[in-house]
């Protein structure tokens, strides 16, 4: 990235890099690296670190501001705020997409609107602060997207079929689920990735999607359908 683009991108941010390193490899998709000749590192360990670095900052800050919620409805509003649609959201406000490196096939299919490929890099920004700066740092930025103005009175509103089902499963505490991804198959511009949704290693559910997310929440879903939960109206 050239500096005077990448200065810009961290005015959006907030955030100067001692690193800038950091903050490249963030912006860099596995089509990009993968491509020709072009073997560096590309985002996808960062993300790994910032999607758990932001579950910690979003349920510190619900667990100090909302003292009276249960933990249900916090596990609610925690889920509401770091799935794939936020994420999307989010960067699409310091308009993340401008900036990313993609490959040829990624760029020429829409990749820089593509919410799965967004909220990836958005996370991995997050661990590349982190990384550069500290947890402060990091929580500063994130702090900066969550809304001011949530309604916990509707926690039904900010649920996700993985958060459902895990509500279900945790009355009793013997039970334990957890997911595995079984395929992944397709150019890096069109990844198709299956996931199931085992419980005490029996698979209840199985999904599919763009996005290892995307198919883990499928796979949730055809759980909770199976065992006589459907969508609310």
């Amino acid at each position: 990235m050239v500096p005077e683009k990448q200065e810009i991108l961290q005015q959006a941010i907030g955030y100067t890099f001692r690193n800038p390193q950091l903050l490249e490899q963030a912006l860099t998709h596995s089509s990009f690296a993968n491509e020709g000749k072009k073997h560096g590192h590309n985002n996808e360990r960062l993300e790994f670190l910032g999607d758990s670095v932001l579950s910690v900052i979003v349920a510190r800050y619900l667990f100090l501001t909302y003292r009276d919620l249960p933990e249900g409805e916090l596990t609610k509003l925690r889920a509401s705020l770091v799935c794939e649609k936020a994420l999307d959201e989010f960067a699409a406000q310091i308009s993340l997409g401008n900036y990313l490196r993609l490959g040829r096939g990624e760029e020429m299919t829409g990749g820089r609107e593509r919410p799965s490929i967004l909220a990836d890099a958005f996370e991995a920004v997050i661990a590349a602060i982190y990384l550069d700066g500290g947890y402060e740092a990091a929580q500063k930025f994130v702090l900066g997207f969550i809304p001011k103005d949530l309604d916990v009175h509707k926690p039904n509103k900010l649920s996700d079929y993985k958060t459902a089902l895990q509500e279900i499963i945790q009355q009793n505490r013997e039970e334990r689920i957890e997911y595995v991804l079984v395929d992944e198959h397709g150019p890096d511009h069109a990844k198709v990735f299956t996931a199931e949704v085992l419980l005490n290693s029996n698979v209840i559910g199985t999904g599919t999607g763009s996005s290892k997310k995307q198919a883990e929440q499928n796979a949730a879903h055809e759980a909770l359908l199976l065992m006589g939960y459907h969508d609310e109206a």
